[in-house]
């Protein structure tokens, strides 16, 4: 908990600096942080819509997290929110917030699982708001939070998102920031004529954005780049077809070979920064990836989550090819490698761990290391690159795979 002469500065104002349902704060300590994060995290990572910017900017991301939480809100990854739940990075936010392309006159239908913060930054946005919270102690809670905040065309209801909101359709735009295997019938049914849906789909751990637009009542289909999202709880998992085994885990596409859709992001990946798909001189394959970056603290990397039951897989062996150029420590002391992020049931972090110290080399050399798998452990996060180094690595040939019974 943060000390109670911190948490005074958070008085409520009446004026806004945005619109009127965006209020602001006397002395807000986390202004320079959440500056630095949209310039350094969003706007340097592609995001160029002014209006966007300015919401995120303003939207006060640590209001929407636990008090806990507070010291890394303004830092570009997802955040446990609590039942499982997680609050999106920035950069995402603000990604599909700029691929959904809002407008003044909008009425856009938002479904989450319970944070608030993708519809608070809709807001000054667009005319009107409707946020569909999934999990209902959270949905309690952002309704809460929005009400206190101000958020007056923001209009929060807690349910099954995948039912849409009939009673107020049709929706210029539709939003998820959950994901399903497939896109719900409602939804498509309560997108407006020429309206747009952005919404991440597949498979537990390998999804992917696809931006839909409704012609003559049909969607027409944009394959966008590979994310990993929280799916929905409840019976909307169970009935998934494709389901992931925490026995095996195993990861996807680690020679790089697949691209289906042809646009330099690699399949399988979700946050690529700063890295190229290269061809020739592969290990395995006719791809590598060469991760590039010249300034200290920048991100350069890419991630994929897996399915892990500790409780079944004792040990693991983790094997890649690297060759690593001349390179500079990040500011926190980063260096270049593959790291292993562990949660538990609830998605709390457990540990971490680096596979090899990765020396500089002319040539490629192959890593091969077996490490002990925390017992608590039921999915992991796997994390590849320069991870805020500066310098030059090329990856190929990546494999994760469980040792014995």
């Amino acid at each position: 908990m943060m000390p109670r002469s911190f948490l005074s500065v958070l008085l409520l104002v009446t004026v806004s600096s945005f619109q009127m349902n965006v209020p602001t704060y006397a002395a807000d300590p986390f202004e320079q942080k959440r500056l630095f994060l949209v310039k350094e995290y969003v706007e340097k990572e592609g995001i160029t819509n002014d209006r966007v910017l300015k919401s995120m900017r303003q939207t006060k991301r640590h209001m929407f997290v636990p008090t806990s939480s507070w010291p890394r809100a303004y830092s570009d990854q997802a955040l446990s929110i609590g039942h499982n739940q997680t609050i999106s990075p920035p950069f995402i936010v603000a990604y599909m917030t700029q691929i959904l392309d809002p407008q003044p006159t909008d009425k856009v239908l938002e479904i989450g699982t319970g944070s608030g913060y993708q519809a608070a930054v809709l807001s000054p946005l667009v005319k009107d708001v409707y946020t569909i919270e999934i999990v209902e102690p959270l949905g309690k809670r952002a309704k809460a939070t929005l009400k206190r905040l101000g958020y007056k065309n923001i209009h929060p209801r807690i349910g099954d998102g995948f039912k849409g909101w009939p009673d107020e359709a049709p929706f210029n735009k539709i939003i998820v920031t959950c994901s399903p295997e497939k896109v719900p019938r409602p939804l498509i049914e309560q997108l407006k004529e020429g309206g747009k849906m952005l919404i991440p789909l597949g498979e537990r751990y390998q999804q992917v954005f696809y931006l839909f637009e409704k012609k003559e009542g049909k969607l027409e289909i944009e394959k966008l780049e590979p994310t990993l999202f929280v799916p929905m709880t409840g019976q909307s998992e169970k009935l998934r077809k494709v389901k992931p085994d925490p026995a095996h885990p195993q990861l996807v596409n680690g020679s790089f070979e697949d691209d289906e859709n042809n646009d330099g992001m690699f399949d399988g990946w979700h946050y690529q920064r700063r890295v190229t798909r290269m061809k020739g001189d592969a290990p395995d394959g006719d791809y590598y990836l060469l991760f590039e970056n010249d300034q200290p603290g920048r991100t350069s990397h890419m991630a994929q989550g897996l399915a892990i039951d500790g409780r079944n897989v004792k040990t693991i062996r983790v094997s890649l090819d690297v060759k690593l150029s001349e390179w500079q420590r990040g500011p926190r002391g980063e260096r270049p490698g593959f790291i292993i992020y562990y949660y538990d049931a609830k998605r709390r972090p457990l540990t971490s761990q680096r596979i090899g110290q990765w020396e500089t080399s002319e040539t490629w050399q192959h890593l091969d290391r077996a490490v002990t798998v925390p017992v608590n452990a039921r999915e992991a996060i796997v994390q590849i690159g320069l991870n805020a180094a500066a310098g030059k690595v090329a990856v190929d040939n990546v494999s994760l795979k469980a040792i014995g019974p």
